[in-house]
């Protein structure tokens, strides 16, 4: 069997397995749905509570849910949901655009400048201005984003009254959208900005000690030359399995900002369907967070063996 081939029967087992669990996980939480739906303080008798599970579709053995469960998702049905009474596929679809929006972004622009900014603060290490960068994106990696994020809408927003306190948008207009997203974007730009930058600073460390740095320089090569010609894709590999897990769990990923901010996108959906046991709501969202990370890990395999020969080789 070919290398591809072997390839895509590992990341359908994959994805069969995640799927699984996916559907076991919740279901393992404790608590009850149905509590969790009407409180605790609501009486029922036994057989208006065996009505509303029967509704719930929560009276058969895990074994019959976890068959219609796979019915539905061959049927592209991610269900409807418990408390917010409306199906998963609309609530996802129209959370997940705001997500994106917010997060894409800076995902895209801190990769690019931590990827670049940290290159050369390995390549010049010794030089002062750089160690004063590395000390600056360091306290800012080490900061917890919750933390800084709070801190940043205390004064920005709430002292100064420069941004919003919270949401995606007040009136909907473009101006309207981006000066509600400029403060939460701008704290996730810095922090995947700090962290690919002390990465990336630390594999040019590495590679520039190598053989091949040093015949290079032998054959006259100037600085930037031997760092981005040579060095630089070497020292990319562990940017693209960071990148790739990013991508995969994005959506996720801006769950501490959504609640900081108090933005209703797909991070503050799954907190939500999570202390409500919402299960429709945790297996679609959880459905789609695999697949994003089955397919960017996908594109890092394909990547990896596009950069490094040795891959190809193998």
């Amino acid at each position: 069997m070919s290398l591809a081939g072997k390839k895509a029967i590992r990341y359908i087992l994959a994805l069969f397995l995640i799927a699984s669990l996916n559907f076991a996980i919740p279901r393992l939480l404790p608590g009850d749905p149905l509590t969790n739906l009407l409180g605790e303080d609501v009486i029922l008798t036994e057989g208006s509570a065996q009505e509303l599970r029967l509704k719930m579709g929560l009276d058969q053995p895990w074994s019959y849910q976890y068959l219609e469960y796979w019915r539905s998702l061959m049927r592209l049905d991610l269900g409807y949901s418990f408390h917010l009474h409306r199906p998963v596929s609309g609530l996802i679809s129209d959370r997940m655009k705001w997500t994106l929006l917010l997060a894409v972004p800076p995902l895209i622009t801190g990769s690019i400048l931590g990827t670049i900014l940290g290159a050369l603060a390995g390549w010049r290490r010794s030089c002062r201005s750089q160690k004063v960068q590395t000390a600056l994106f360091l306290a800012i990696y080490c900061t917890p984003p919750y933390l800084l994020s709070l801190i940043v809408l205390y004064l920005f927003a709430f002292q100064l009254g420069l941004f919003p306190m919270k949401g995606f948008y007040s009136t909907g207009s473009i101006q309207d959208i981006v000066h509600h997203l400029f403060l939460p974007a701008l704290m996730m730009t810095l922090f995947t900005l700090s962290r690919n930058y002390m990465i990336m600073r630390g594999s040019v460390l590495q590679e520039k000690s190598s053989l091949y740095a040093a015949f290079a320089r032998a054959k006259g090569l100037y600085d930037k030359e031997i760092l981005f010609r040579h060095v630089f894709r070497n020292a990319l590999l562990p940017i693209i399995t960071l990148l790739a897990l990013d991508f995969g769990f994005i959506l996720s990923g801006a769950l501490f900002i959504e609640i900081v901010f108090s933005m209703n996108g797909m991070g503050s959906l799954i907190y939500d369907a999570l202390l409500s046991r919402d299960y429709p709501v945790l297996q679609g969202s959880f459905l789609i967070i695999t697949i994003m990370v089955v397919s960017a890990n996908l594109l890092a395999d394909l990547l990896y063996s596009r950069l490094d020969p040795r891959v190809r080789w193998q």
